[in-house]
């Protein structure tokens, strides 16, 4: 395709009319550098989408008239720099396109009070506003299936998260982790502005919110107060540092996970902004749901694609169903299976397929504990309290330092309460009987008639959800996705979706 610079909005209509493709959609002010070239790349190389930057300068986003009239201006090199990594078209309006005189229809916005009242919008009244208005243009006229943001602004992508949320625009939002200069700083379009000793004390800024950081991971506590006191000792002016829920914007709270240390200094003339997360644990996911709604297929994807530890806790049941079968061990003498229990070894192992193996005292059981009379007793076995204690204890152990998506039936509800996604994935009897008697690795259920077997999920549904202790149920939090007609894959990208929206892109790579 032909790069392509378009001025006017009934070009871009015509445009996208005459367009065989989707369109991923990066929102600039101009005057690009690294960080801007990052999000180009990243939408050039996610997808096959058409990729337009638009360069704007949108007026009501300043609350001041001479930074507007100083906001640095470099078109030329911004249409060489946005061409050279991916850009299929740029769109560069004026005011009277975006903004035309007298014309009713133009919807003036407003952001929401509990994210915009906080942070930059302290001291930047209608500044948020502003944003909303033209990005909200800007969807309407583009209509992009992804717009691409960098999370340097974390308020402003919470906010246009809303805004796409609340008008119900169908754009997928992607986001960038924040990206830094050689001196640490966060890549911004006022950097130019920096006299050599400012850009000097915005690295110290930036370098000390990089060490508390540093001392969180460690400590899982900070100080305010410390990190201030070393600022103002620089003659560095503060206008705010706060330490916050990372979603809502709130004061941060003991049992967060993951929180947010954000703070907004002026050098000279020139007003700038830096933000951590602090995190105490890497993020964990939570997979639910009945026998055959394709949870263990999923989790293992999700692991693979993220990078995380994949938890088959359902297997830990199995296997340990298998040893008591195998051994003759009467589990009903309470006693004496505690004392089993404690000698117990699970282990999980990749294998040259790069698959994992189940281990229990040193007994390859991977294929064993898929047969139809493991499945018979393997609810019988979990809902014994002993049992129950004892594996649940084990996965917490493999949990504590986070990063892993586990499965099973009380992962979100007992084992990972505090899991920052929870999913409980489910599908209908006649979808689960159709899986399992698919299901290649199952020799048992591919011998069993299709009626048998929707009985005998049935039934494990039943044993599952009636059981006194650590029954199946939805978790309050958990997102419920019913995999009916959809593909494992399609089920994989939607839950990574709502992963890559709640967790910010930074802690993902910690």
């Amino acid at each position: 395709m032909k790069q392509l610079i378009i001025r006017k909005t009934e070009e871009i209509e015509n445009w996208r009319r005459n367009i065989n493709s989707e369109i991923n959609f990066i929102p600039t002010m101009g005057n690009l550098h690294n960080g801007h070239i990052k999000l180009i790349s990243t939408a050039k190389n996610d997808n096959s989408n058409l990729n337009l930057v638009s360069i704007f300068i949108n007026p009501l986003q300043f609350d001041n008239k001479l930074d507007l009239e100083n906001y640095p201006k470099t078109i030329d090199n911004d249409i060489k720099i946005s061409f050279s990594n991916g850009a299929d078209a740029i769109f560069i309006p004026s005011n009277e396109d975006i903004y035309p005189p007298n014309n009713k229809n133009i919807k003036f916005l407003q952001a929401p009070i509990e994210l915009s009242s906080a942070l930059c919008g302290l001291n930047r009244i209608g500044h948020f506003d502003g944003v909303c208005t033209v990005v909200y243009r800007l969807l309407n006229l583009i209509k992009p299936k992804n717009l691409y943001l960098g999370e340097k602004d974390w308020q402003q992508l919470l906010i246009l998260k809303n805004l796409i949320s609340t008008e119900k625009l169908n754009v997928a939002v992607k986001s960038i982790p924040t990206q830094r200069d050689f001196d640490g700083i966060p890549l911004s379009s006022r950097n130019v502005n920096l006299s050599k000793n400012e850009r000097k004390l915005i690295s110290f800024f930036s370098s000390e919110l990089l060490e508390a950081k540093r001392i969180f991971q460690q400590e899982k506590k900070i100080s305010l107060r410390a990190i201030i006191k070393k600022l103002s000792a620089k003659k560095i002016s503060i206008e705010y540092l706060e330490h916050l829920h990372p979603h809502t914007l709130q004061k941060a709270r003991i049992e967060d996970n993951i929180s947010l240390l954000a703070g907004a200094i002026r050098c000279g003339e020139t007003r700038l902004i830096d933000h951590v997360f602090l995190m105490k644990r890497r993020p964990i996911i939570a997979i639910d749901g009945p026998a055959g709604s394709g949870k263990s297929t999923v989790t293992k994807l999700i692991a693979k694609k993220l990078k995380l530890l994949y938890l088959d806790t359902g297997a830990m049941y199995r296997a340990l169903s298998w040893l008591l079968i195998e051994k003759n061990i009467d589990y009903k003498t309470e006693k004496k299976f505690q004392n089993i229990l404690q000698n117990i070894s699970i282990v999980f192992k990749s294998n040259k397929n790069l698959h994992q193996d189940v281990f229990i005292n040193d007994y390859c059981v991977t294929k064993e504990i898929r047969s139809q009379e493991i499945s018979s007793i393997v609810s019988k076995i979990s809902s014994i309290k002993e049992v129950r204690k004892f594996l649940v204890k084990e996965q917490r152990k493999i949990g504590e330092s986070g990063g892993l998506v586990a499965e099973g039936r009380d992962i979100g509800t007992t084992v990972f309460p505090n899991a920052e996604l929870k999913i409980f994935l489910t599908a209908s009897i006649d979808e689960r009987a159709k899986r399992r008697k698919s299901d290649k690795n199952s020799k048992d259920s591919q011998e069993i008639d299709i009626h048998t077997l929707k009985e005998l999920i049935k039934k494990r549904d039943f044993e599952d959800s009636n059981r006194v202790i650590s029954p199946l149920i939805k978790a309050n939090d958990a997102i419920e996705i019913i995999t009916d007609g959809y593909s494992i894959n399609e089920v994989v990208d939607k839950i990574i979706d709502i992963y890559n929206d709640k967790i910010p892109k930074e802690t993902q790579n910690q």
